[in-house]
């Protein structure tokens, strides 16, 4: 297997392209003169050598001046510019500025022009590699959780350039090659843990409980398979979760019926506590004596008012309860 080609970000040769653009005004001025006198010259028939020195002189004046306006390059803040030179690898500018550079030589940007979607939103991939912090909104996708279940997730993740040079040179589109990865390793995550845990005693890591540890654990392996391209994560973070629409009513009715349950222990526990406390009440203070029968008759009633779904209708017994 052949080996890909290393390059090591260099610094571009430059000079102030205000003196180069100055000099290239003074010259197209010198030339476009010679070019006049020239043709002045051969429409009255006098000195046609020199007439034609002057002609030739202005055209390659101007053909001169016209190319070295190409080596004019703006560099604006946060951005940086990558040039070759006849396929070689010229240098990089990161610094802003008004600069000039060997005329021949091109801005690098393979996949420049190109429409990149970023999630739900587009962007043109330019010549000059954008070094500001960016968000790619990664579009949701479906995924199967370590149970299986498929469950929709999305996530934001906040990144920027920091090798402009690696990003053009190893990667054919660094921002598609971004959202390429952020899907595979959301997929590669997911696909490691629950969505819920199944006993809610369990200390086990959730998808839904533990969504920050989660994200960090996505910006640490994703920070690593975009190295090579020279992108930073700076940040992960889930931004929808979910049950597929096939299985999001049965997993209702589950943690419907968990929540009942856990009401349900809730108000059993609490109606034993007052049961208890009535009955022990009723024997210190000697409000009245009962055998065990009665008591658990009281119980049995008590425990059907406290538990009750419904309020009660109490019946007053206005004789005897004997």
């Amino acid at each position: 297997m052949e080996e890909k080609i290393q390059i090591t970000e260099k610094n571009a040769r430059t000079k102030p392209g205000i003196l180069m653009l100055l000099l290239s005004l003074f010259g197209l001025l010198l030339s476009s003169a010679a070019l006049c006198a020239g043709i002045a010259l051969a429409a009255e028939n006098r000195s046609v050598f020199a007439a034609a020195v002057l002609i030739i002189a202005g055209v390659l004046g101007l053909i001169a001046c016209i190319i070295l306006t190409c080596g004019l390059k703006i560099v604006n803040p946060n951005e940086a510019l990558i040039l070759t030179l006849f396929g070689s690898y010229y240098g990089t500018i990161r610094e802003p500025g008004y600069y000039f550079v060997n005329p021949f030589c091109s801005a690098l940007a393979p996949a420049a022009g190109s429409v990149v979607n970023e999630g739900q939103t587009t962007a043109t991939v330019k010549k000059k590699v954008s070094l500001k912090t960016m968000t790619l909104g990664n579009s949701r996708q479906k995924v199967n959780d370590a149970l299986g279940n498929p469950i929709i997730i999305g996530v934001n993740v906040i990144w920027h350039v920091t090798d402009p040079t690696l990003a053009v040179f190893n990667v054919e589109n660094f921002q598609e090659f971004l959202s390429i990865q952020c899907d595979s390793t959301i997929r590669n995550i997911a696909r490691l843990y629950p969505y819920d845990a199944i006993d809610e005693d369990s200390e086990e890591k959730t998808l839904r409980g533990s969504s920050q540890e989660i994200a960090q654990m996505m910006e640490q392996e994703l920070s690593e398979r975009v190295r090579p391209a020279g992108l930073s994560i700076e940040d992960v973070r889930i931004t929808h979760l979910a049950y597929a629409e096939e299985i999001a009513a049965a997993m209702l009715q589950k943690q419907q019926a968990s929540a009942i349950i856990a009401a349900r222990q809730k108000i059993v526990e609490g109606a034993v506590g007052m049961v208890k406390m009535a009955i022990d009440q009723l024997g210190e203070e000697e409000v009245v004596v009962l055998d065990e029968e009665r008591k658990a008759a009281m119980v049995s009633n008590l425990l059907v008012v406290l538990c009750g779904s419904k309020d009660a209708q109490p019946i007053v017994n206005s004789g005897s309860i004997y």
